[in-house]
């Protein structure tokens, strides 16, 4: 049986991409840290993954097993040099805390065979792949770099699915949503895997993804979360947040459109299908869920920060991208480790150094000084 390793055993690594590649005929090996899911999958060998609708769709998903990179590096470098795939769902901040473990199976791979591996990275973030390769680079000599080539491949991704929070302690099923994407950028033939679409270019794709789906999800959490609503779906029944939301997702759009010749009309039909997709009340989505990590959620690249900077460059408007953004700066919720961070950072430092740091914007940039209007008027 052809073999994967996915890096990150969590809902998303079981629901999303470990499930495509079990129901495309691969034995998936999970690597994790977590011993109560690595456990639980080498005991039961399988687990559910089902759908959020009316009907409860359930899929069981097999040929699955789970390694521990911390305990068990031995076993995981063993799999990585039998493998076709090797995919991540683990969080960009994490990639490189795994490339030393992943570049010293790669070095005794390419030294024992010359069959093709390709390495996927499916998080949300732009060139996540160039990402990771870099940092798996950093921890090889230049012997292995150079016998890398024409064995080992690396290539861009971008994946959709909302996986929500899981009520599900002790168990290794998963909830999802029906609707999925995973696009993979490649000229190469590679291995079929179901569910995978295969483009000649990411861009379009990933960034009508990311300022789309990412842009509007957390714009949704954060104008929710200062109408202290519960949920995602719940923050849709108010009419004046959906307004926002579009209003939002025009800007982004334009962008989008202007950038990449995107038809108009059927952009529109992207944005109201995806609001519709938040909107479904199975998946119980909470607000705080979607907000958590916000320093990450306004870096400079990221959802929220660069759609504006990139209106901003074309000429277009980016002030209700900035009323997201200053939304995200009132996201207080205490349970989450990095809007306490940017709560005391703006206490000490003010927003404007905040802006600075963890977005990159100059404080006499349009975008901030937008932000910080959107700010003032959202605190009154």
């Amino acid at each position: 049986m052809k073999q994967v390793v996915h890096f990150g055993a969590g809902n998303i690594g079981r629901g999303f991409i470990g499930a495509l590649f079990s129901q495309s005929g691969y034995h998936v090996t999970f690597v994790d840290l977590a011993d109560q899911i690595i456990d639980g999958l080498n005991s039961d060998k399988q687990y559910d993954v089902k759908l959020a609708t009316d009907q409860q769709e359930t899929m069981t998903i097999t040929n699955v097993s789970g390694l521990n990179n911390m305990k068990q590096e031995k076993e995981v470098i063993e799999a990585i040099k039998n493998a076709t795939y090797l995919t991540t769902a683990i969080g960009p901040n994490i990639l490189p805390r795994i490339a030393p473990l992943i570049a010293k199976a790669l070095t005794e791979r390419v030294q024992a065979t010359d069959e093709k591996l390709y390495v996927i990275a499916c998080e949300n973030q732009i060139s996540a792949t160039d990402l990771l390769k870099g940092y798996i680079e950093e921890n090889l000599d230049d012997e292995t770099k150079s016998k890398l080539s024409g064995r080992i491949y690396f290539f861009n991704s971008a994946v959709d699915r909302i996986v929500p929070i899981q009520n599900n302690q002790g168990s290794l099923d998963v909830l999802v949503e029906p609707y999925f994407e995973w696009v993979v950028e490649t000229a190469e033939t590679i291995p079929p895997v179901e569910g995978m679409t295969i483009v000649a270019d990411l861009a379009p794709f990933i960034e009508r993804k990311l300022f789309t789906v990412n842009t509007g999800h957390a714009t949704i959490a954060y104008f929710g979360y200062l109408e202290n609503k519960a949920t995602i779906d719940q923050t849709l029944a108010d009419e004046a947040i959906v307004k926002q939301v579009k209003a939002t997702l025009g800007e982004t759009g334009a962008y989008l459109i202007k950038q990449y010749g995107l038809n108009p009309e059927e952009h529109e039909k992207y944005i109201n299908k995806i609001i519709n997709r938040f909107r479904n009340a199975y998946l119980n989505d909470a607000v705080t869920r979607v907000g958590r990590s916000p320093i990450r959620k306004l870096g400079p690249n990221d959802r929220l920060v660069r759609p504006a900077t990139e209106a901003q460059k074309a000429g277009l408007s980016f002030t209700n991208l900035a009323k997201a953004i200053a939304a995200a700066l009132l996201f207080d919720y205490k349970e989450d480790e990095e809007a306490v961070k940017v709560q005391e950072m703006i206490r000490e430092h003010g927003v404007a150094y905040v802006l600075q740091e963890v977005s990159g914007l100059a404080e006499d940039s349009e975008v901030a000084q937008e932000v910080l209007r959107q700010y003032d008027l959202l605190k009154k």
